[in-house]
């Protein structure tokens, strides 16, 4: 191992510009098969990052640069490892028992696919007295984020008359001052998703900011008052425009993808019908810079997206008739009423989740890289730059051996 850091050195240096004013401070990047290896030096630390070779750059409000690196990937046969399943009453007031993992698995309320497909589903078998509350599950993640991008890839969401799902993040402590970002959410056999955010007191809104969807109005008002102890617990909403992004349409064109990136320019929410979703996220190198205008945004202009939003867990669920899908139920144009519907199990065959996959990545800041007109600097390492390369890359030979 040790014996090519001196070819690899030859090799810098015949390539090193040594033109006046070469000698400034900036990164050393080395081409490898997989990706690039940066050294990012300062006074005390020289800390190595992996990146991705197609990762796209992308510069944040205060000029630095950065990549979205994934965090966590949930598939397949391990998805169930990493989420907990709630047994307890809904909170929404829903006619459901959520089950645990093992009541869940035996009644094939939760399984994955041969081909890795990820199950979640509310009783589609069983008849009930009327009155009786029909089983479904809710889980959530073992694992909480403060920041993030999250991005999901399904190809059903559930739906039905008085049916109520939602894909959703929820705080650690007291609700709502830790917050609540509604991503998928809707009821019945609407077509139309809603995100909503939950908060405490002092979070707005901001009706100026760019975004395709329509704020939700109470009483024909818009209404923009994300306190969760105001309004009846409405929150501050936005319905989206697509009439693919939630229901049977939206499943009948083979579902797609939804993105929520969390950070401090804000919570901003998009969503793609399948023969839309975007290169970069199939790739697994995502830039929401490039999406065109999200669906819905919660702006740090009336809403600071750090203090209002913290340790947040991931969450699915579905729930029967409830706050919102009971209430609403007469509106509905749906049959008879929602506890009538929910004795028959043929009313729930498309109650269910199925998940490609789920990804959440992290801002990874770049340290010292040139950008503009600087950019060559990034092929072309200078002297200095390999001195620091000479004496970094044999210590991290020694970790590597």
């Amino acid at each position: 191992m040790l014996s090519v850091l001196p070819l690899t050195l030859l090799s810098l240096l015949s390539v090193a510009r040594l033109a006046p004013g070469s000698f400034r401070s900036s990164s050393v990047l080395l081409a490898s098969h997989g990706g690039l290896l940066l050294l990012l030096g300062n006074a005390a630390v020289t800390q190595a990052v992996s990146v991705e070779k197609r990762a796209v750059l992308q510069t944040s409000k205060n000029g630095s640069s950065f990549i979205w690196t994934i965090q966590d990937t949930y598939e397949g046969k391990t998805f169930f490892d990493t989420f907990d399943f709630f047994t307890g009453g809904d909170p929404t007031h829903g006619m459901v028992n959520y089950t645990d993992r093992d009541t869940a698995l035996a009644n094939n309320l939760t399984f994955i696919t041969d081909d890795g497909k990820v199950i979640m589903k509310g009783d589609d078998t069983t008849w009930l007295d009327s009155g009786v509350y029909r089983n479904s599950v809710r889980i959530s993640s073992q694992k909480q984020y403060n920041t993030g991008l999250f991005i999901l890839d399904l190809n059903h969401a559930p739906w039905g008359c008085g049916v109520w799902p939602a894909w959703w993040t929820l705080g650690g402590g007291q609700w709502p001052y830790t917050g609540e970002i509604d991503i998928i959410e809707g009821v019945h056999d609407n077509a139309h998703n809603q995100v909503t955010w939950h908060t405490g007191p002092n979070c707005t809104l901001n009706p100026n900011t760019t975004f395709t969807g329509t704020i939700v109005a109470s009483n024909g008002v818009p209404n923009t008052d994300c306190d969760g102890n105001a309004n009846g617990n409405a929150g501050c909403g936005v319905t989206e425009w697509s009439r693919a992004s939630y229901g049977p349409i939206f499943d009948a064109q083979g579902g797609g993808v939804f993105a929520m990136k969390w950070d401090d320019t804000g919570i901003a929410v998009w969503s793609f019908y399948r023969a839309a979703v975007p290169k970069d996220v199939l790739s697994g190198q995502p830039d929401p810079s490039s999406w065109g205008e999200p669906v819905a945004v919660l702006d740090p202009s009336g809403c600071d997206p750090i203090a209002n939003f913290v340790n947040h867990s991931i969450v699915f669920d579905i729930t029967f008739c409830g706050d919102w899908a009971g209430n609403s139920y007469a509106t509905s144009g749906c049959p008879g009423t929602c506890t009538d519907r929910l004795m028959d199990p043929s009313n729930f065959v498309n109650a269910s989740w199925n998940i490609n996959t789920l990804k959440v990545y992290r801002k990874q800041t770049l340290t010292g890289l040139a950008t503009g007109s600087a950019r060559h600097d990034l092929q072309s390492p200078t002297l200095r730059q390999v001195f620091t390369l000479g004496l970094t890359l044999p210590i991290l030979a020694l970790f590597v051996l």
